[in-house]
């Protein structure tokens, strides 16, 4: 059980080495952020769907789960949109960070949308991730736009624990692959009138950074972040994925040059740590 716990972990990390490429690619396309989202999702739902006609996995979902698998959808392309502005309107450090909140949210809201016992340690846990954002902009001044930036980030940060929460008890039941297939798809039909917005030329000028935002991020990434799900319950698997910052920063780092202010690393330090304290403990509980 164990080696499982630790196996799964990796997982997980490996899953959020291929989101963390988000960060830096989110600020270096040079497309309106509707645009490259309603790209990015067609290009991965293309991926996805013939990897899925490939391994043979099965895209008929029962007729009851509709609902819940559109609705998850539209979270996902919120979460997408809101994020890619917080990074627009900062740097890959303050929109990677300010997402993580979403540990906070789904700590709150997962005792109550899926009746699972309630633990003060995820309370404890969020107000040290709360501590952590105040670092990241100390002065809330509304007319600063890394502080609208952050207010991108907490609302992507809902859209993405709603999403999560509602796709836990249906990862069981289908495969990772096939629900972000459907998620990519509902996405891409609601932007892609977005994409007649701007020239071909344009697009196809950024088809190497789509593709790979595509690909790695979404189609790769997503899924095996799914995967996880069957492992953890959703308040683990969130506070875990915090190290995605992390590596996202250190990337930006090295492809882009920002290096982030010193209250960024002391908020990032505060709200990665939540990382450690929720890995021991749940490698405890197993």
């Amino acid at each position: 059980m164990k080696n499982n716990h630790f196996q799964h972990l990796l997982e997980i990390n490996l899953a959020m080495l291929f989101i963390s490429t988000s960060g830096a690619l989110g600020r270096y396309v040079q497309l309106p952020v509707p645009v490259a989202i309603g790209a990015r999702a067609i290009l991965a739902f293309i991926a996805l769907f013939l990897y899925c006609k490939w391994k043979g996995f099965g895209l008929k979902i029962d007729k009851k789960d509709t609902g819940v698998i559109l609705l998850s959808g539209l979270l996902m392309g919120t979460h997408w949109i809101a994020y890619f502005y917080a990074l627009k309107l900062s740097n890959v450090a303050i929109g990677m960070l300010s997402i993580f909140t979403y540990p906070v949210i789904t700590a709150l809201l997962e005792p109550v949308l899926l009746k699972t016992k309630f633990q003060l340690v995820h309370i404890l846990l969020a107000v040290l991730v709360l501590t952590g954002m105040y670092f990241l902009s100390p002065t809330l001044n509304f007319e600063d736009s890394y502080t609208i930036a952050i207010g991108f980030g907490v609302f992507s940060a809902l859209a993405y624990a709603l999403r999560n929460i509602l796709l836990k008890k249906k990862v069981s039941k289908y495969n990772g692959s096939m629900l972000m297939t459907y998620q990519t798809a509902i996405v891409g039909v609601l932007l892609f009138p977005f994409l007649f917005t701007v020239t071909t030329k344009a697009i196809v000028a950024q088809w190497h950074v789509l593709v790979a935002l595509a690909i790695l991020t979404t189609a790769i990434g997503h899924t095996l972040f799914l995967m996880t799900f069957k492992h953890f319950n959703i308040t683990t698997v969130s506070i875990l994925s915090s190290i995605q910052p992390v590596y996202g920063i250190i990337i930006g780092a090295i492809f882009l040059s920002e290096i982030p202010r010193g209250t960024t690393i002391i908020g990032g330090i505060l709200i990665l740590s939540s990382v450690v304290i929720e890995s021991i403990r749940s490698k405890k509980a197993t």
